[in-house]
Order: structure tokens, then C-alpha cells, then sequence
């Protein structure tokens, strides 16, 4: 009995040490699993080659574990700062042999992006070095980085489609007649044309003035860009008529973009990857057409940012401006205000940049933002602004604690105005047999009531307040630009202006990208050596192990996905018209989504938030909601 008591201890004393064990390795896993990130020194010869596969973005929307429990994943996104520091840095490293960029599956980007990736594939040019591009449907910005390009390649089953800005926006107010919902509109601005989706028919001659006038510079931009970078290209004949063009090359598509000088050469994708072989050398070990090569991520890791000298804080203001702490892709105005205060108490800083990408949303958060920008600058720290494809309404609020704002031509900027949409649904109640009654003690007693209607009154304080925030607005906007109330009033009435015209206006100070506006804030603080330091960058090691492990992330251990095709992604006409039709369903959702979310009073520009952001699968609203299921039977 002493015996197999002694080898029962034994047995025990194995156990425990197993599981032990077993506990210390599992830890260990989670551990290294959340620590996890790409690792410098891993670069070998080759490409660097970068899989668009998603959208290039301002500022990448964070995931957050949370969205799991609603079945949702990780989004792919690029943000351009770092596509446009790999591109730049692999003009200088000799390990890259060539730059490859694959845009099967891209997800758009705005113009002002493609025009700063487009200037760092031309220093890789002038390096002597190789960029080649490959997609199946080339649009409009993927002409405009083919354009950049030494080789632009396209699939044999593709072709190219030049748009040019211009398209279709929803106007809701025949179904809001005849569903007896009335909407009530508080605003200020002639142009002010956010509102008229619900108060017109169609757009208005002012609307279409001030949209044609900027659709026109933005256009005559894009054509610039385009045959400056590729002077062989013929547009005119691409958009003059296309039909004549494709029936030239016997309907063909892909030839027709050869003929038109938008691409070099017709190939698949193991035929493009065997071109890229001859220059870089091939990867035995990948399928068919695999060549050496580094991805974005561990190239990015590889090669570290600027840390010497003086810092310089960058934030981002990017996407609809919210109450909260929405973000990062969303700006949330307590969020960034919290950044910018933390910034400007730590003293670690010499100045301040804001990158302003957003169409403006909710004037709370707008002032939020703007009054801890004014903090900042009342420290005597030098403030610029640095405008990207968008900084209308409420981004140009955020913008007017400035010292210098900065635009690029093709910036979209403007859209002084303020308005408040709320509706009502007291005939569509009395048309189904429900009446509304009540005991009031003021003229404001249940007001706003949306069952029973709107009161003179409460209409009359609803329009005084948006009148008063429009005069804020203005007075902010003229005491930056050291202009007159009366001058601003001129500009502003809720038009927007392109930034070439901005800057004539006075809107905008100088022409230039967010290195211009570092180095402007450089000089200022005195600093002869400096780095940024972007504000509220993301390090959550959970969030980067769930991208990875859901394909969120960038990176890519093996070449698989090179040549597996996103199906979401068009890649012939046929395909291209159906992604516009569910834009339009996503347009109609949002659209509903703001005459019904309570949102109040908004400096929202909303003509041009979908012409300048990248593109992005539509995010439907929560399913079983009844606006969901007016967006469906409407769509």
C-alpha cells in the first residue's frame, strides 16, 4: 500500500506538473500573440508590393473586439501617410528592387491621395527603379495612380472607365408627401444644400452653380495629374465618346485602354507576376508568377520614423464629426479634444498640425475640437492646418484656430452654413385614425412635439438658434481670415469652393500637402530638426492579433492572396454598375439615417462627403429597425 501510495503521489505530482505546464505555454501563447507585430529586419531583396485590396483613408477606422459579439470583422483600409512613406522610402533602399502595386481589388481613394501616392511612385521612377501597376477594371483613380506608373498592366477580361466627379443624388421629397411626414428645416446659407433632399424635388440652380463649379476645377485637376504623369494618354477620346472608343478595339475593353494610352500592356496575373520575376527575381516556393517580394507592414516596421529634434503633434480629424468619443475613422469631438489638451499640458510639443479630412457633422463636437486647437495656440505654440481631400463646414470650423492653413488644389472646402432637420408626423398619425391632445402651461410645453406637430414657437427658437450658431460660424471664420462678418457672409452661405478658389477667397493661405504644413510649423517653433508624432495612434495588441487572425490587417505571411480575388471588388462594367447601385442604397440608408437620428444642429456638408471620400461598402443600419426596412423596400 505504501508503494502505490508513493506512485500515486508520483502520478499526482506529473499531473499537476503537465497542467502547469500546459498553463505556462498557453499564457505564454496569448502573450505572444498579443504582443505581436511585424517585425523589423525581415526585408529582403525584392518588390515591395502592396495589395490594395480596400479603400486609401485619411485615418484607418480602429475594430474594436466588441464588434465581434454583432458578427461584425475588421475593414480593410490603407491610410496614405503610409502608403506614401513605403513608396518614398523604396525610391532610397537598395534592397527594393521595384515597386509593385496590385489594384484588383482597390477600394478608391480620393483625388488629393492618388495625386500625393502618385508624386512618391514618380521619385521611385527617378530613382531608376521599376514601378509597375496591375488591375482588372481600372476607374478614375486607378487611372490616376496608372498613370505614375512605368507599367500599368490590365486584365485581359478589363478595360478602364473614366467618369470624371459627377453622379446622382436622392431627393425625398415626393415619398415624405405622400407618406404625410413632414420635415422641418432650420437653416442658413443660399447653398446651404444639405437640407434639400428633403425639402425639393431636385437640386437647386445655386446647388448645381456651386457643385458645377467645383466638379469642373476638380476635373481639370484630375486631367492635369493624369497627362503630366502620362502625356501619351487620350482622354479626350476615352470621355468624348466610348462607345466609338471600345467599338475601335471590336469591343474589346482592355484593348481599347491600351489604344487609348491608359495602360502598357494586356496580361493575367501569372503572366504580370512573371514580369515582375525578370526584374526582381522569382519565388520558387510561391505558385505560378510569385516573386520575391516584402510586404507593406513589415516593411513600414523595417524602416522606423524620425525621432530626433523637436516634436511636432500631428491630429487627425477625419470622417463625420460626432459627440463622444467616436474613432479613430470617425472624429469624435471629446475624443480629439482630449488628445489635443493631453498634448498641450505635456509640454513635449513645439506645434500643432491638424489634418482635416471630414465634411463637417455635429456642431458641438466641431466646437469641442476647435476650442482645444485655440488652447493650444493661446500657449504660443505655432497651429497650421493642413486640409486633405475634404475640410468643408464643420472641418473648416475646426480649421479657424489656425496660424496658415494649407490646401491642395483639389481640396474641397467651404460649406459656411449651419442647419437642423427634424420631422414630424402629425397628418401621417391623423391619416391612420390617431389624434394628438394635450395640456400645455407654456408655448413650449412638449415641444418639439414630432406626433402632435411643431408650435410657432418652438419653430421660431429652433430658427434663432441656427441663425445664432450661422453668426458664430461667420465671426469665427472672419476673425481667423482678419476679414469682415459681411466679407465672410459673401463666401460662406453654405457654398463650397475648391481649393484653388479658396485660396483666392481668402480661405486658404498656401497650396501645399502636410509635409508643407510640418515644415511650415517646424520653421515657426525654430526647429532646424523635427518628427511628427501622430496623436492617439493605435497600439492595442488585442486589436492587431483579432485584423490579423480576421483579415483586417495588411499583411500577409504567404502569397495566396495575391491571386485570390476579392469578389466584392468590380472588375468589368457589368460588376462597376452594380457597386454604384448599392452606393446608392448605402446613400439612401444615410440619408434616412440623418432625417430621422436626432442629430441636431449639424455644420455638415453633404454634397461633397461622397464625392471626396474613398470608396467603402455601405454600412447598412442595425437590421429589424423599421428605417432599416424603409431602406430596403426604397433601395
Amino acid at each position: 500500500m505504501k508503494f502505490a501510495r508513493s506512485v500515486w503521489k508520483i502520478l499526482v505530482a506529473i499531473k499537476d506538473g503537465l497542467v502547469l505546464l500546459l498553463l505556462l505555454l498557453f499564457f505564454g501563447g496569448i502573450y505572444a500573440l498579443l504582443t505581436l507585430r511585424p517585425a523589423p529586419g525581415l526585408v529582403h531583396p525584392g518588390a515591395l508590393y502592396v495589395a490594395l485590396d480596400g479603400p486609401v483613408v485619411e485615418e484607418r477606422a480602429r475594430f474594436r473586439p466588441a464588434q465581434l459579439l454583432s458578427g461584425a470583422g475588421p475593414t480593410k483600409s490603407f491610410q496614405e501617410r503610409d502608403l506614401v512613406r513605403a513608396i518614398e522610402a523604396a525610391a532610397s533602399d537598395s534592397r527594393i528592387k521595384a515597386v509593385v502595386l496590385d489594384l484588383e481589388d482597390f477600394g478608391g481613394g480620393s483625388q488629393t491621395a492618388m495625386s500625393r501616392i502618385g508624386a512618391a511612385m514618380d521619385t521611385v521612377r527617378a530613382a531608376k527603379k521599376p514601378v509597375l501597376v496591375r488591375a482588372g477594371l481600372y476607374t478614375d483613380d486607378g487611372v490616376q495612380l496608372a498613370a505614375h506608373a512605368s507599367e500599368a498592366w490590365v486584365d485581359p477580361m478589363g478595360g478602364a472607365a473614366i467618369a470624371g466627379p459627377g453622379g446622382t443624388n436622392l431627393y425625398f421629397k415626393a415619398l415624405l408627401d405622400r407618406l404625410k411626414v413632414k420635415a422641418h428645416v432650420f437653416k442658413v446659407g443660399t447653398y446651404k444644400s444639405a437640407v434639400e433632399p428633403f425639402i425639393r424635388p431636385n437640386a437647386s440652380p445655386e446647388a448645381k452653380e456651386a457643385l458645377g463649379a467645383v466638379y469642373a476645377a476638380l476635373w481639370e485637376s484630375w486631367q492635369a495629374d493624369v497627362k503630366k504623369a502620362r502625356p501619351k494618354a487620350n482622354i479626350a477620346l476615352v470621355t468624348g465618346d466610348p462607345v466609338k472608343w471600345v467599338a475601335a478595339s471590336g469591343g474589346d475593353a482592355a484593348k481599347a485602354a491600351v489604344a487609348a494610352g491608359l495602360v502598357d500592356r494586356i496580361g493575367d496575373k501569372a503572366a504580370f507576376g512573371k514580369r515582375v520575376a525578370e526584374i526582381v527575381g522569382a519565388d520558387p516556393a510561391g505558385p505560378n508568377g510569385a516573386f520575391k517580394q516584402v510586404r507593406l507592414a513589415p516593411y513600414l516596421a523595417d524602416r522606423a520614423e524620425p525621432s530626433s529634434g523637436k516634436a511636432i503633434a500631428v491630429v487627425t480629424v477625419a470622417g463625420d464629426i460626432v459627440d463622444g468619443d467616436a474613432g479613430p475613422g470617425t472624429a469624435g469631438g471629446d475624443r480629439i479634444a482630449d488628445l489635443v489638451d493631453k498634448a498641450a499640458s505635456s509640454g513635449d510639443y513645439a506645434a500643432l498640425v491638424v489634418r482635416v479630412d471630414s465634411p463637417g457633422g455635429s456642431v458641438s463636437g466641431a466646437e469641442r475640437i476647435r476650442a482645444a486647437i485655440a488652447r493650444m495656440r493661446d500657449k504660443k505654440l505655432p497651429v497650421a492646418v493642413s486640409m486633405g481631400s475634404l475640410a468643408a463646414s464643420g472641418g473648416y470650423w475646426v480649421a479657424t484656430p489656425a496660424d496658415r492653413i494649407f490646401a491642395e488644389p483639389a481640396t474641397i472646402t467651404g460649406s459656411i452654413g449651419i442647419f437642423a432637420i427634424i420631422p414630424s408626423f402629425e397628418e401621417a398619425l391623423a391619416n391612420i385614425g390617431v389624434g394628438t391632445d394635450g395640456v400645455r402651461t407654456t408655448g413650449l410645453s412638449g415641444q418639439p412635439d414630432v406626433f402632435g406637430g411643431f408650435s410657432p414657437t418652438v419653430e421660431a427658437v429652433i430658427q434663432q438658434q441656427i441663425e445664432s450658431g450661422y453668426g458664430r460660424f461667420v465671426g469665427l471664420v472672419a476673425a481667423s481670415r482678419h476679414k469682415t462678418p459681411a466679407e465672410i457672409d459673401k463666401i460662406g452661405q453654405g457654398r463650397i469652393w475648391d481649393g484653388g478658389t479658396a485660396r483666392q477667397i481668402g480661405l486658404v493661405d498656401e497650396f501645399g500637402g502636410i509635409d508643407s504644413a510640418l515644415a511650415w510649423a517646424a520653421g515657426k517653433a525654430g526647429a532646424k530638426t523635427w518628427h511628427a508624432v501622430y496623436l492617439g495612434e493605435d497600439t492595442d495588441p488585442l486589436r492587431s492579433v483579432i485584423e490579423k487572425v480576421m483579415g483586417g490587417d495588411d499583411d500577409a505571411s504567404d502569397q495566396s492572396r495575391i491571386w485570390a480575388p476579392n469578389s466584392a471588388a468590380p472588375h468589368d462594367f457589368a460588376a462597376l454598375a452594380a457597386q454604384r447601385q448599392a452606393g446608392l442604397a448605402g446613400q439612401l440608408a444615410a440619408d434616412l439615417q440623418r432625417l430621422l437620428g436626432g442629430t441636431g444642429a449639424q455644420v455638415y456638408c453633404l454634397e461633397c462627403a461622397g464625392l471626396a471620400t474613398a470608396a467603402a461598402p455601405p454600412v447598412p443600419p442595425a437590421s429589424g429597425t423599421w428605417l432599416a426596412l424603409l431602406a430596403r423596400l426604397f433601395s
